[in-house]
């Protein structure tokens, strides 16, 4: 009896741990084509893929934690989630020591969008003082310096979409995006309305990193990421929201 008792909770046992989730944590200052977040939860883009498919190839479900920006770094170093995605080392003041990075695994090209008839190019350096449409939270190293200098001024929203809705409504001339979110953006405008790129801003190569912690199965998580990698499959995803994978390494 007691044999069939001890065998019945280590097969429970067994259960709960097979069952245990792949936390995810996500920013919501994301916007389509990266992540759609309808009532606190991601439920399609690019990264929603990319997570949900790298959990169901671990083999464990997955468990998505939707935050503010300014929560998301101190919830990896709180161990309250397990993998952050669509980051950089040069993002992070103080790179945890308790993580490992992934594989390149994205590009992001952030741009400097105007309104149409916006002049097609413009130098950074050459703009007059003027407030820019900006993330929350997010870093732009390369305008950092005319910041500093109080040559341009950060006018912050909560995500990426809200400040594109906020060029298009003239709030300020100029905005930053990256180049999937703008290029989505425009597909619900007509062509005299579609913003338009006019600098490039700052490319930086992106991935995921996943907390060094025994309850997870860390290398499994980063051979995963570079067979997804490797195979076309990333690229797969977002030739899928965006009809190429352009820009991607």
């Amino acid at each position: 009896m007691r044999f069939a008792l001890g065998a019945l909770l280590l097969l429970s046992l067994n259960v709960i741990a097979a069952e245990a989730p792949l936390r995810f944590v996500v920013s919501d200052s994301w916007a389509m084509p990266m992540v759609q977040i309808e009532n606190g939860r991601p439920t399609q883009g690019i990264l929603h893929d990319i997570m949900l498919s790298l959990a169901t190839q671990v083999g464990m479900p997955a468990e998505f934690h939707v935050l503010p920006r300014a929560r998301v770094q101190n919830a990896m170093d709180h161990g309250e989630v397990d993998i952050r995605c669509y980051i950089s080392p040069s993002w992070l003041p103080n790179p945890s020591g308790d993580s490992i990075w992934s594989v390149t695994l994205l590009v992001q090209r952030d741009l400097l969008i105007g309104r149409r008839g916006s002049p097609l190019s413009v130098n950074l350096a050459d703009l007059p003082q003027q407030s820019i449409g900006t993330v929350l939270g997010y870093s732009y190293p390369t305008l950092q310096p005319l910041f500093d200098a109080d040559r341009l001024h950060r006018e912050d929203a909560r995500n990426q979409e809200l400040v594109l809705d906020k060029l298009l409504a003239g709030r300020y001339r100029y905005a930053v995006s990256n180049q999937w979110t703008l290029d989505w953006f425009n597909q619900r405008l007509l062509p005299d309305r579609q913003l338009q790129s006019v600098a490039l801003v700052h490319e930086q190569t992106v991935g995921c990193y996943v907390r060094n912690d025994p309850k997870v199965p860390v290398q499994r998580i980063l051979g995963t990421l570079l067979h997804m990698k490797m195979s076309g499959e990333i690229d797969d995803i977002i030739r899928l929201y965006t009809g190429n994978p352009a820009a991607n390494p």
